[in-house]
This record gives structure tokens, C-alpha cells and sequence, in this order.
């Protein structure tokens, strides 16, 4: 099985090894990250504090100039290590047993603004890039969901795909086979931003059980939530979770 998981624009700073772009899984769409990552890195030499501003979705200098570097001279870090948002909080890496750090170093593919797509195990540097934003007039997601659909089609060809990252990743990518995706309800309602830590949540519990199936995913008991209901299609399969307080 393996999990399509969202990248969060919060990143925390720090590595323990050079950048390399080959390094980086799929390594046939590397000229695609390198024509964006030029782009990205003529953007920071220009110096221009409004065009910064726009593509990193900073306001203050201070702030501005700190992610204004050349990112390929910066180290790097596991992906999964690197990415701080809400959803990385709950999973919590770092405290998990080296089985789990295993099962998630393999298993789960992060999608990235700027590199299209990496293991949660390939190491990247700290960069800011505001999601949704041009870099130099091209939009990543569309630049991707060109290259990414082949190379990504053969690797999952043979495995089941829990797929729990935002919507907004549809743009980069599909799934071609059947797939299966999570929703959250409290008191009735859609759960929208924290939606991103009971996805976190759920993967700490896959992780941690090993799971390598949706039917034994399915038969995982996970705290705080329960199986409301279960909806398919020929394309898909959305697990609907009601939240326990």
C-alpha cells in the first residue's frame, strides 16, 4: 500500500546532508524540477522584495530575506522531517519507532510545489514557495501533471493508494486505478483545516500497525474516530469518519 500524503508551506530549518536533485525519486521528470528550480533561484537573485513577497507569501522583509538564499547550497533533510504543518505535527516522525520511520520512508510519496513529488525519505532543502503562486509564469501543478502521471502510474500499478492529501494535489496528479480517500465529520459538518491532523493522525496508526492493505486498514480501530459510512464508485472508495470527542 501507499500513501499519497499533502507538503505543508511550513517548514522547519536544519540538515544533515548536501541537496542533490538526482537524489530524488523519479529521476526521468528532473528536467522539469530543474527548468522550475532555475526559475525559482533567478527569482531570489533579482532581489526584488515585491516579487519575493508574492511567491514565498511573506509580507515582512525580515521574514522575506530569510528564505531569499540559494537553496541548493542549503542543507538537506528528510521530506517528512522537514515539512512542520498540522498534519506532520500529529504524525510526529520523529518520536515513532525506527519501524514505523521504515514503513513511512517507504510507503508514503509527499507532493512538493516545487518538486513535483518525493519519497517521504528524500532529502530536500528549506524553500518557500506560496501554494497555487507562478514561478516566473509557470504554475507547477500544471508543469507536473504533464510528467507525472506515467512515472506515477507504474509505481503504484501493483499497490492499493490511500490517497489523503488536499484536494489541490489533484492538479498535479490522479490516480489512474482505484483509489481510496478520508473524510472527517464532527457533529455532522465536514472538518476542513483540521482535517490535515486527523490525516496525520491516521498515518501514525497505519505506520505503527504496518499496514499494507486497504482491507486491513479498514479493520484498524484508530482513537477519536469511527467508520460512519463507506462510499464507492468505479473510480474510488471515501472512508467517512465521524470524530468521537
Amino acid at each position: 500500500m501507499k500513501i499519497l500524503l499533502a507538503p505543508s508551506e511550513s517548514k522547519i530549518e536544519g540538515g544533515n546532508c548536501d541537496f542533490n536533485l538526482d537524489n530524488l525519486i523519479f529521476k526521468e521528470i528532473n528536467y522539469v524540477r530543474k527548468e522550475l528550480l532555475d526559475k525559482y533561484l533567478n527569482l531570489i537573485k533579482s532581489g526584488n522584495l515585491n516579487t519575493l513577497s508574492k511567491l514565498f507569501g511573506l509580507k515582512k522583509k525580515e521574514d522575506i530575506l530569510k528564505f531569499a538564499k540559494d537553496i541548493t547550497k542549503k542543507p538537506a533533510l528528510l521530506a517528512v522531517k522537514r515539512y512542520s504543518g498540522v498534519a506532520f505535527d500529529f504524525l510526529d516522525y520523529s518520536n515513532l519507532p525506527s519501524s514505523a520511520k521504515e514503513y513511512i520512508n517507504k510507503n508514503v510519496l509527499i507532493f512538493s510545489n516545487l518538486f513535483g513529488v518525493v519519497r517521504a525519505s528524500d532529502n530536500i532543502p528549506l524553500y518557500k514557495l506560496k501554494q497555487g503562486e507562478t514561478i516566473d509564469g509557470l504554475k507547477a501543478e500544471q508543469v507536473y501533471q504533464k510528467v507525472l502521471k506515467e512515472p506515477l502510474d507504474a509505481y503504484l500499478q501493483n499497490e492499493d493508494i490511500l490517497d489523503i492529501r488536499a484536494g489541490y494535489y489533484n492538479k498535479f496528479y490522479k490516480p489512474s486505478k482505484f483509489y481510496t480517500t478520508l473524510k472527517f465529520l464532527k457533529n455532522g459538518k465536514v472538518v476542513s483545516h483540521w482535517a490535515k491532523a486527523y490525516r496525520g493522525l491516521v498515518l501514525k496508526e497505519i505506520a505503527l500497525n504496518q499496514v499494507n492493505s486497504i482491507d486491513d486498514f479498514l479493520k484498524l480501530n484508530i482513537a477519536t474516530l469511527e467508520i460512519l459510512e463507506i462510499k464507492e464508485s468505479k473510480k474510488n472508495r471515501e472512508i467517512i469518519y465521524k470524530i468521537i470527542d
